[in-house]
């Protein structure tokens, strides 16, 4: 006797297409909605609009260049900080590196009278070592990256502050201006082209550089993937076979980099340092990647929502100038600039996941 077979219901289609959500056609409103910058550009809107009718200079072609090269001083050191977060991970110790570069830069010119190029050079290996202790003191030690590089915050604060007056005997580091080579690394660092009678700093062109950078390395590179992973989970991307400890380090190399960038435009826009300096800048970089859209958590967020979230600091720095507030109420509006941006970003991302 012969048994009949009960058939098998095809539930899906055969092309395989239900099955994976990255051959879903999608909308283009919809692919906007889950960027993760979107909120940011809403609120760099909203704040441009906002000080466009509030101050009557701030739509001067000056002024713009002025709220430019502000948001530039950020943006620079908010990339390599948001690739970070991304990574999951922070460096409380970026605003202070920035300041130790720039002293390892002019006192070893300075001490050795040597080519300020030689003292650069010096200060990018010194500021390289400072990335990679970071880095291989968190995955060695496995302890979170807050008390790691706050513990390298303050080595460097003391640092800079002990090393500054036991060779200078003050607090501020001597002048490198009649150094030979200061007028070409100053070229390069921190000089400004004259375009239609309009001043642009050369830090834009490094911010913007370092954007397309970061964009490119996060989304057409291995790498990016990498970085993606490690921080949605570190065990979850080693066990597929991500390096973790060299994606870490390099990240913390990454932040370093910028903070060389960053010190020798303070050090060759004013041929000294003081040793005091930077201090509290390291939170202004992770709330302009947070503004940008980069979550706290890591694994989401982009390079272009941190330079969107440098430009909002740079129209609010700025802008409470232009319009004659008291700036006694910057640090206010930053604080509440950075609750709106994360309800904001914490919003649009539900909704993007609902439209999925």
């Amino acid at each position: 006797m012969s048994t009949a077979e009960t058939p098998v219901k095809d539930s899906g289609p055969r092309d395989g297409k239900g099955s994976d959500e990255r051959l879903v056609h999608r909308s283009p409103a919809r692919r906007l909605m889950s960027r993760p910058e979107l909120g940011a550009v809403v609120g760099a809107a909203a704040v441009f609009l906002f000080f466009s009718f509030a101050a009557d200079t701030f739509l001067q072609a000056s002024s713009l260049s002025t709220v430019l090269y502000a948001s530039s001083t950020i943006g620079i050191m908010a990339v390599p900080v948001a690739l970070l977060m991304i990574g999951g991970e922070f460096d409380l110790s970026a605003g202070v590196m920035v300041v130790s570069s720039a002293l390892v830069s002019s006192m070893f010119s300075y001490q050795m009278t040597a080519n300020v190029w030689v003292g650069v050079g010096v200060s990018l290996l010194v500021t390289l070592a400072i990335g990679v202790f970071n880095g291989f003191l968190l995955t060695r030690t496995k302890l979170p990256s807050f008390i790691i590089t706050l513990g390298t915050f303050f080595m460097l604060t003391g640092l800079n502050l002990g090393f500054t007056k036991l060779i200078s005997g003050t607090v501020s580091t001597k002048s490198i201006a009649d150094m030979e080579g200061f007028d070409s690394a100053r070229a390069l660092f921190a000089s400004h082209l004259n375009i239609g009678g309009v001043d642009i700093q050369v830090t834009i062109l490094w911010w913007i550089g370092l954007v397309a950078l970061a964009t490119w390395v996060l989304l057409r590179t291995r790498v990016g993937n990498w970085i993606f992973a490690v921080g949605g989970g570190s065990d979850a991307a080693r066990a597929v076979g991500v390096p973790v400890t060299k994606t870490k380090i390099g990240l913390y190399m990454g932040v370093a980099l910028a903070a060389w960038i960053s010190g020798q435009h303070l050090l060759f826009s004013y041929d000294a340092i003081q040793s005091g300096d930077g201090v509290g800048n390291e939170f202004l970089y992770i709330i302009a990647a947070a503004v940008g859209g980069c979550l706290m958590t890591g694994g989401y967020g982009s390079a272009i929502g941190a330079a969107v979230g440098a430009f909002i600091f740079g129209m609010a720095s700025k802008g409470i100038v232009y319009a004659q507030w008291n700036p006694d109420w910057y640090k206010f509006f930053l604080g509440a600039m950075l609750l709106l941006a994360t309800l904001l970003n914490a919003w649009v991302r539900k909704r993007a996941e609902a439209t999925k």
